[in-house]
């Protein structure tokens, strides 16, 4: 079964210095039948504005993964992260994905320090399947070549493959494609596989797809992508 949610069914916020889209319920948005696919629950694509951010707020008890498409996100929290002497920078950039796992507790803040670039980016928050572990973070960097008509690993429970380590059953990848290229992955269909188009047009097991466009898949054993238009992907295997 392939569940299509396009780019224009989502919830949208509006705060002035922030745009929102909410591909599932968040804040102020609610829909029972979008509250999440799996143990994925968020997907927010956020814009925003120069010099403005997220002052510090806390988190405990998710896996909260950004990716960077556009600008500059500066990170700092209460780890050490953005500010202590031989902590992660918490810059993260496009081609950067950062992991934090929110464990027993942490605070952070998130701004564009930049004062004439937006900053693009997707939250993505995913149930955990531990609890009560102690907060930590996590940053790569993938290039383009390395996701050019193929799918990379970028997350997953183990780290494999130089990815980022989640304490979730799930994983992520993310491709690029373009004209030709094209990629195919075998599923378990007792799996649940969430795509999401971050930008440009694709083919998603025959689907044609825009930017912002989603489908969830669920009992299929082939994932195929192709027919892309400077398209970038997020492919999700997720518990069911």
């Amino acid at each position: 079964m392939i569940t299509l949610r396009k780019s224009s069914d989502r919830g949208y916020a509006d705060h002035g210095w922030l745009k929102s889209a909410h591909t599932f319920s968040f804040a102020d948005y609610h829909d029972p039948r979008h509250m999440g696919f799996g143990n994925l629950r968020v997907i927010n694509e956020d814009r925003i504005t120069p010099g403005s951010g997220f002052g510090t707020h806390g988190h405990r008890d998710m896996e909260i993964v950004s990716y960077v498409l556009d600008g500059e996100l500066a990170h700092k929290d209460s780890m050490g992260t953005g500010s202590a002497k031989d902590a992660p920078s918490g810059v993260i950039r496009p081609g950067d994905v950062q992991r934090m796992s929110a464990g027993s507790g942490v605070r952070h803040s998130e701004f564009n320090h930049a004062k004439d670039r937006t900053t693009h980016f997707l939250q993505i928050w995913i149930l955990p399947n531990v609890s009560g572990i102690p907060a930590e973070y996590e940053q790569k960097h993938f290039d383009a070549a390395a996701k050019r008509g193929k799918l990379r690993l970028v997350a997953s429970p183990d780290g494999r493959d130089d990815s980022l380590t989640l304490h979730a059953d799930a994983s992520i990848s993310a491709g690029l494609f373009d004209g030709a290229e094209s990629a195919e992955l075998a599923l378990d269909p007792k799996r649940k596989t969430w795509v999401q188009v971050v930008r440009g047009r694709v083919a998603v097991n025959g689907q044609a797809l825009g930017t912002g466009d989603a489908v969830g898949l669920e009992g299929e054993t082939v994932l195929k992508i192709g027919d892309g238009s400077q398209a970038e992907v997020l492919v999700f295997d997720l518990a069911a």
